[in-house]
């Protein structure tokens, strides 16, 4: 049976970055990662804008070249999952049907997208937007003459698909179950803003919709249809309604966790010797006022990763890394800061009619977060009001001419 000191199951950001952690920290006992792409690491934020609007090649996705792992001693089973985890051994079985051993095991699996369960979602030309796979299939059938594509779901995934589909010049209809996009995650400042964009490109944008099946020729889909009867016309399905956690080995060998893993604050599961960071580790936030959640982001996959392989490396610290994230879409850049869990007021800063302009997220006169469109020095200085749990005022909170840096 071949073993290493560490396996890192899952070969994404987290993944990746915990094994250049690891040796950037001094480790040298053997590290293998275990990834069910066939691919090397590489970046999955680009897939959906720069790889599918053809602007960056796959090569230049890759978080380090392929030849780096071999010079870091890095060894790699790609296009491998594993499907048991054995604790008490120390050992998984691998899809292939070996059975590898490890003295220290990080979870880094992040997840599945989340599927339809209706009627017709078997049918060809319906699509994630998760791996290299699935985009290169979608080019592909843009580029045999699909034109009308539906995305379903209203959140960054959908709404960044739409953004880069419709510069493509192809008719995009997008369809949110909820009464606005990103409402799971943003105010409805923001939102409001968002919609009126996508509405000005093109985007046949439409909330409160249910989709009550999908039909199709009997091999492809045609059109997706809604709960009134409508049938929207669709030779391609986006579908980007969230991801289920990929941890379930991990929870049938007894691992807690009902949303994705759960993991202390130095990411360690419940398990003797078994890790999980990224997408699907369940920890209990500082900025989010302590409540146990996953945060989808890969500043946090990162951090953890590095969070994990400091400890490896005997330097165990707890996880306190500051949450933040962007979205691009047309030309904004949209960064935020934070978490705005639980909020109970929100100032404008700006005019979201000039398309520049922030959203500040207080909660008990405290900032929580910022989401920041187009306006770079408010989310720099804004971190900072977050870190510092800042009350300030709010009259000067929402003059867009005063620094923020000046309301500490």
């Amino acid at each position: 049976m071949s073993k290493a000191d560490v396996v890192i199951v899952g070969a994404g950001h987290g993944g990746a970055q915990c094994a250049i952690a690891l040796r950037q920290n001094g480790f040298e006992g053997t590290i293998t990662v275990i990834g069910r792409e066939p691919e090397y690491p590489y970046e999955r934020p680009p897939l959906s804008k720069e790889y599918f609007a053809r602007e960056k090649t796959f090569d230049r996705l890759y978080i380090r070249p392929p030849t780096f792992w071999a010079e870091k001693e890095i060894t790699f089973k790609l296009d491998t999952e594993v499907t048991k985890v054995d604790p008490a051994a120390h050992e998984l079985t691998l899809s292939n049907g070996e059975t590898f051993g490890y003295g220290k095991l990080v979870w880094a699996t992040g997840g599945d997208p989340g599927r339809l369960s209706c009627q017709g979602a078997e049918l060809a030309g319906i699509h994630a937007v998760r791996t290299r796979e699935d985009c290169d299939t979608l080019m592909a059938e843009v580029d045999a003459g699909t034109k009308n594509i539906v995305v379903i779901g209203g959140g960054y995934i959908g709404l960044e698909a739409a953004a880069v589909l419709s510069k493509m010049g192809l008719n995009v209809t997008l369809l949110e179950a909820l009464p606005r996009v990103l409402a799971r995650v943003a105010g409805e400042e923001l939102s409001a803003f968002y919609q009126k964009e996508h509405a000005g490109h093109g985007v046949d944008l439409r909330t409160e919709v249910m989709v009550d099946g999908l039909v199709g020729d009997g091999h492809k889909v045609t059109g997706v249809q809604l709960a009134g009867g409508e049938v929207i016309p669709a030779e391609a399905v986006i579908v980007g309604i969230g991801i289920v956690p990929a941890v379930a080995p991990l929870i049938e060998a007894g691992a807690a966790g009902s949303n994705g893993v759960d993991v202390d604050e130095y990411c360690r599961t419940s398990l003797p010797d078994v890790y999980a960071i990224g997408d699907c580790a369940a920890f209990a936030c500082s900025y989010a006022g302590g409540n146990v959640m996953r945060v989808e982001s890969v500043q946090n996959a990162n951090d953890m990763a590095t969070c994990v392989a400091k400890a490896l490396c005997g330097d165990e610290k707890p996880y306190k890394a500051f949450p933040w994230f962007w979205s691009n879409q047309y030309d904004l850049r949209l960064q935020t800061a934070g978490i705005n869990m639980g909020f109970d007021k929100t100032v404008i800063r700006g005019n979201p009619e000039d398309r520049s302009f922030s959203v500040v997220y207080l909660k008990d006169g405290k900032v929580v977060a910022l989401d920041c469109v187009n306006m770079v020095k408010d989310y720099v200085q804004g971190r900072k009001l977050v870190e510092a749990g800042a009350t300030p005022d709010l009259e000067a909170l929402a003059d867009a001419g005063k620094p923020l840096k000046e309301l500490m």
